[in-house]
């Protein structure tokens, strides 16, 4: 297997390069090393490049770099520093997949990466799904991402290069608390140990519930999605009109089906139809769905600037349209052209 191993420089990224490097032979791996430099921290992240490279120099294996502008994509996308770093770096990571550079992209994330992962999204409100946390393969086009180190501590890593006498460089950014997953690595997961000294054993052990839970329900949602939903919108004589206008759609549930099911289910079946319109629902939002599915609930609520909920007496619509808004952007812009 040729696995491309995304090295930072840190630590942990480190320590699973020379872990990798040295089974490699015993195991049947072709080693790459991939370094992106996400355009951040200024000479800080040319000198990570430069020992980076000198590191695969140094255990003659080929290295695969990249730069990209994090600053400018987190501007453009309107999201924040991390977002835009991460989603830079996991599209370069499918790309050297897609492009057949390699088989696998192993990423060194530990126990401890996923502890903070899960209290992050459980801090944010997420949903069953954020909670599963750091996933240990996820397939992708022409390949997967790999976490060969997410059941070891990270400290276990330090004490081992330090063992090796194997230098890594840190990343000042890691302890600024500025940013989110800073403050809850080093104020609140040492606040929490004092009430439970395994914390972070307990949070991946979440993680890995909910991961299985989240695969059974998938499964059931492939099942029973097809019997349940209805596309377009009735029409007179019977059959059903689905819209041919881009951006637009909407799907119809029947509301004795819909009442028949848990409530459980009956919430989750709710958001897949959403996502069948592009539309993640948060949890206000499936609630209010939740009620309209009751005799006395209300007839019609606006979700999002395009997408609405419709009750009649025999089914439940989600309609899509395009924002008033972006429409006639988009029809000044057609113009213009």
């Amino acid at each position: 297997m040729r696995v491309a191993v995304a090295v930072s420089g840190g630590a942990d990224s480190v320590g699973l390069l020379r872990a990798l490097a040295t089974a490699a032979s015993e195991i049947g791996l072709v080693l790459s090393v991939a370094h992106l430099h996400h355009g951040i921290r200024g000479a800080e992240a040319d000198d990570d490049e430069r020992f980076v490279s000198e590191l695969a120099e140094r255990l003659k294996l080929p290295l695969l770099g990249c730069r990209v502008d994090a600053p400018a994509a987190a501007k453009a996308d309107r999201k924040t520093l991390e977002e835009a770093a991460r989603h830079l770096r996991y599209a370069w990571f499918r790309e050297l997949l897609a492009q057949g550079r390699a088989d696998a992209v192993a990423t060194a994330h530990t126990l401890d990466d996923q502890a903070e992962t899960v209290l992050h999204r459980l801090i944010r409100g997420a949903w069953t799904e954020g909670l599963s946390g750091i996933h240990p393969l996820v397939a992708c086009p022409g390949g997967a991402i790999l976490r060969p180190f997410l059941h070891t501590r990270r400290a276990e890593v330090v004490a081992w290069l330090r063992e090796i006498e194997q230098p890594w460089r840190e990343d000042a950014s890691n302890r600024d608390p500025a940013f989110t997953r800073s403050r809850i690595r080093h104020e609140l997961l040492p606040q929490l140990a004092a009430f439970n000294p395994r914390i972070a054993e307990q949070m991946a052990r979440l993680a890995a519930i909910a991961r299985d839970e989240e695969s059974w329900w998938n499964a059931e949602l492939a099942r029973l999605l097809p019997q349940l939903l209805l596309p377009g919108r009735p029409v007179r004589g019977g059959g059903r009109a689905v819209s041919t206008q881009p951006g637009e759609g909407s799907v119809g549930l029947e509301l004795a089906r819909l009442r028949a099911l848990a409530s459980a289910m009956r919430r989750r079946v709710l958001r897949a139809a959403a996502l069948q319109l592009g539309c993640p629902l948060n949890f206000e939002q499936t609630e209010r769905l939740m009620a309209m599915c009751e005799p006395e609930g209300s007839r019609r609520q606006q979700l999002t600037a395009e997408v609405r909920a419709e009750r009649s007496a025999r089914e439940l619509r989600l309609v899509r349209e395009e924002a008033r808004g972006a429409a006639e952007t988009s029809g000044r812009a057609a113009l213009s052209d």
